[in-house]
């Protein structure tokens, strides 16, 4: 049907629905960063959520979430609730009802855009890992899960109240558990695509979560009946330790699927906290990419740069980027070490500067370095002691922080280069 802002009534099978709107539905999944909602606690919540909402009178934004407290090795046919949607209106929005903070502000910027209709399914859960979503089918399309897709399941009555703690752990590891109760009920529910928030239950797995989004991927778009399925996802922040390794497999995934893109986040949050309260940029930088891809905005510009080519000179090695006109870089701070790191033969690792920033006249007299680069895609990097780069990465030492971006604001995400292999 066409899109319409006027609330109708619908009936089907002797069944009236009042006040149907019809438009551009995205399903909104993942674990708790994607949870995080725009009104919540200082701890989990949007930094600016209670500000933006009370201030918000969005009826074309309609919003709905599936019950995500139970789980089941069968698929099951329903909600395990009565759902209502809401419109985006302060009294839906306020408080400990609220909804997913990405989600809201992606729907924001959509719907102010095309001037159309958003609906917003909200099928997430903190704590869960990727295979725990995924239909079987789609585990049984890669040969590299083969493991998972032949797990055994553990009888249901294994699973106790008295150890309810450790069953909701085991669980999530569990193949499609979440799917058959969360997800399964909505299909083939007509949708744009997904938005996907996810990966920090499966980091120390980086090196097959690559397969696994194409898994969970392929199983959705069968399930939904939709192949062209959209599906923009966020790359992990920073937190804790070393996340590199699977930013890049993530990476690797947006290049290898047409339908999929990638925002990156590598500047937002602390390492202390793995729940980012920066919330509304996560939204925007989704949005760019349905603008772009879904609704004809053609002049948006929605990649973070991304490497192009380098070549070895002398002692630094030069990276031209694609997906940027400029560079710049960005700390609130205004130092320059930025986690560059270069190794030479005998593969060791030494902090590496940026050796093309441009020096500008301080506003109190004198020069000073400024953020902006000499070279219009260039970054020139050099390690103290290292006489011939072989090996050079960005963002696998700390604070992992992302601190390049192009002329859009986007930052550069992790990558790594061995040097002699161009």
């Amino acid at each position: 049907m066409p899109a319409c802002k006027t609330g109708r009534t619908l009936t089907a099978d002797g069944v009236e629905v009042k006040d149907v709107l019809v438009g551009e539905v995205w399903l909104c999944a993942g674990q708790s960063n994607m949870g995080v909602p725009l009104c919540g606690s200082v701890r989990y919540g949007d930094r600016q959520g209670s500000l933006i909402a009370q201030m918000t009178h969005r009826p074309m934004i309609r919003f709905v979430s599936t019950p995500s407290g139970k789980w089941d090795f069968s698929e099951q046919k329903r909600a395990a609730a009565n759902l209502k949607w809401r419109a985006a209106l302060p009294e839906n929005l306020m408080g400990n009802g609220s909804f997913s903070a990405v989600a809201l502000y992606f729907a924001f910027d959509v719907e102010r855009e095309i001037n159309v209709p958003v609906g917003l399914v909200g099928v997430y859960r903190g704590a869960t890992g990727i295979d725990s979503w995924t239909p079987p089918e789609g585990t049984r399309s890669r040969p590299d899960l083969r493991d998972i897709a032949e797990w055994k399941n553990v009888p249901n009555e294994k699973w106790t109240a008295a150890n309810v703690k450790g069953a909701i752990n085991r669980a999530d590891q569990q193949p499609a558990v979440y799917w058959n109760t969360v997800v399964a009920p909505w299909a083939p529910f007509a949708c744009r695509g997904m938005l996907w928030y996810q990966g920090e239950h499966d980091a120390r797995e980086a090196q097959r979560y690559c397969s696994k989004l194409h898994a969970l991927y392929d199983g959705w778009k069968l399930r939904f009946e939709n192949p062209g399925m959209r599906f923009y996802f966020v790359q992990l922040c920073a937190w804790g330790s070393n996340i590199a390794p699977m930013q890049e497999a993530m990476a690797q995934f947006e290049r290898e699927c047409p339908n999929a893109a990638m925002a990156v986040i590598n500047d937002l949050g602390s390492n202390a906290d793995v729940h980012p309260n920066e919330k509304a940029l996560v939204g925007h930088r989704l949005a760019l990419h349905a603008l772009k891809r879904d609704y004809g905005f053609s002049a948006i510009r929605d990649n973070s740069p991304s490497v192009e080519s380098w070549r070895v000179s002398s002692n630094t090695v030069e990276i031209v980027f694609k997906d940027c006109r400029r560079l710049y870089v960005y700390r609130k701070d205004w130092k320059f070490d930025l986690p560059f790191e270069i190794a030479g033969a005998d593969g060791v690792f030494r902090p590496a500067e940026l050796l093309n920033l441009k020096y500008s006249k301080a506003y109190g007299g004198g020069t000073e370095r400024k953020g902006d680069l000499e070279g219009e895609r260039l970054l020139v990097v050099g390690a103290k002691g290292v006489e011939k780069p072989q090996h050079l990465r960005y963002l696998y030492c700390s604070p992992w922080t992302g601190y390049i971006f192009n002329e859009v604001n986007l930052p550069l995400g992790a990558f790594h280069l061995d040097c002699e292999k161009e």
